[in-house]
Order: structure tokens, then sequence, then C-alpha cells
């Protein structure tokens, strides 16, 4: 179906704005004019009861900060890990702030996000082992969070949907129990070459670009070579067997709809019960960045499926 009305007043207003391809800007502009993108952003009433705390997991002789959300529902509660998107590059703890609490609110669980090291000041893996570590470290306080040790789940969108793939694979690795699911709004599951059909397809005039998202990997990987490692590229992996439930969503014109919906068929061979979404219409990033979220009835909706498919975890 041709692309949202409402979604290309959005890409409309930010190609207004006169900002240069992100491909050509240096990190510290995008993260600049992320932050800039993020003054549009109209708060939601419906979530301002929901709670936060700012903390911080120890690992390995530094801290990781986290964002623990809280919504006003009885306990002991599911606990979503959440990563934040922006293709390891430019995201952060506020970008993804009103998608925490709205899915805190909707799902009635408590998040734990988690702010992560970005590349290109620390490339692969140290975001993923941040990542690792502070799930690690939910999993083993998950009580005393208010939470229900039987459902933990991992979560996120694009890179930090990427982020979620590859813990869940490392903890199954290693025999860590205790993960019940993982949310994965369009993930990056493998290198951007050779291109998938949505790469040419929706290489511009979608948000997320080709050229853009080459940028990022160029920025995260300290060697191309890195590619070929499925801690990277998790479609890579040798068997998904064994993996925790997944809801997987997958976007029209997304560059990254087509490796999304091929890792949603591997974990499905591989005997995963999987929930697939697929948004006819939206684009990269429609679900949970505080850009288009809170303007998109279709954002809302999908936020509710996710919502309903946590409450049936267990």
């Amino acid at each position: 179906m041709p692309i949202d009305a409402r979604l290309q007043r959005i890409l409309d207003e930010a190609k207004a704005l006169g900002h240069p391809p992100q491909h050509e800007q240096t990190p510290e502009l995008a993260r600049f004019h992320r932050r800039e993108m993020m003054a549009r952003f109209v708060p939601m009433p419906e979530y301002s009861g929901v709670k936060t705390e700012d903390r911080s997991v120890p690992a390995d002789g530094r801290e990781i900060p986290v964002r623990v959300y809280r919504s006003s529902g009885d306990g002991p509660s599911p606990v979503v890990v959440f990563f934040h998107g922006g293709g390891w590059v430019t995201g952060t703890l506020e970008t993804h702030d009103p998608y925490c609490r709205a899915l805190a609110q909707e799902a009635g669980v408590v998040v734990v996000a988690v702010d992560y090291r970005l590349a290109p000041e620390h490339k692969f893996p140290a975001g993923l082992e941040d990542c690792l570590a502070a799930t690690e470290w939910v999993l083993a306080h998950v009580r005393e969070l208010g939470g229900d040790a039987s459902r933990v789940i991992v979560g996120g969108d694009s890179a930090g949907a990427t982020l979620a793939t590859v813990v869940a694979l490392l903890l199954r690795d290693k025999g860590v129990k205790g993960l019940a699911g993982q949310i994965l709004l369009y993930p990056a599951t493998a290198y951007y070459e050779p291109a998938t059909a949505s790469y040419v397809e929706n290489a511009e005039g979608y948000g997320l670009t080709q050229k853009g998202m080459i940028w990022f990997w160029d920025h995260y990987l300290n060697d191309k070579a890195e590619a070929g490692d499925f801690r990277v590229a998790p479609l890579l992996a040798s068997s998904l067997a064994g993996l925790p439930r997944a809801i997987v969503v997958t976007a029209e014109y997304d560059v990254l709809r087509d490796e999304g919906q091929a890792y949603a068929k591997r974990l499905v061979e591989a005997g995963v019960a999987v929930t697939e979404v697929f948004a006819e219409g939206m684009n990269h990033g429609f679900a949970a960045s505080a850009n288009e979220f809170p303007f998109l009835p279709q954002a809302k909706d999908v936020l509710r499926q996710v919502a309903e498919w946590v409450k049936a975890v267990g």
C-alpha cells in the first residue's frame, strides 16, 4: 500500500529542517539533530503516572546506567530489559523514554532501559557486553525490582532489537536460564552486503536510508571482517533452537524489512513460537521513535499488540 499520509507529513517536516543526510554528518552532529527532533515530542498524559528510577548496574569494574520504569499495577510483574535503537550510535535513554513509559503502562511491566556504550567511541562488542551484563544482573535481581522471575523478556527496536537477539543467543549458549521472551521491533539481523530487496526498494525517502544504514555499520564495527560474526549479524547463528518465544515487528517501507522477516522465519523453522506483525504503510522507527510514535495510530496499535503478547508470556 502507499506510505501512510500521516507518516509522509512527518517525513516532510523532518526534511524541511534542512539537515544534511545522516551519512554526511558526524556522530556528534547526528546526536544533536536527534535531540533537536525530540523537541517535537508531545507528552502523552496517559503515561504520566509511570514512576522512574535512574540507577546503575555494576559490570567488570564499571557502572552501566539504567532507567527503571514501573506502572501502578500490582506485582510481581513481567520485566522487559529494553535496548534502545539508534544504529549503535545516536540513541539514548531519553530518545526512547516515551516508549518505555508507554510500554510499562500498557503491558503492566517493569521496564529496565539500558544506557549501553555507543560507537564510534566504543565499537563492537562494547555495547553488546553492556546489554548482556545488564540482562544477567536483572535475572539475578528480578525480585528486588518487583518482577516475576519466570517472565523476564529482552527487547528493543532497530539496533536495540539486534542486541536483544544476540543477548538471547549468548544466554542460551551460556546455559543461563530464565529468559522468557524477545520483543524485536524491526531488527538488523544481517550486514548490508549483499543488499536485500528492501535495501534497494527503500534506499531513499523513508527516513532510514541505505546509505544511512551503511554509515551506522561503518561506525559500529572495528573492521568489516566482523560482519561474519553472529554477534553482529544474528542471521548467521548456526542454530536458533532453544531460544525463547518472540514477537517480531517489520515495516513495509524499511530497509531492514527483509532481514527481520528472514530472522522470524528462521526462528519458526527452529521451533520457536513467533508472533509476526507486519506494518503496512509504515517505515523504520515508526513503532518506538518519539519522532513518530506519538503521532501514528499504527504505532499505538503495535504497542497494544506487544502489550497483549507480553501479558500472555508465562
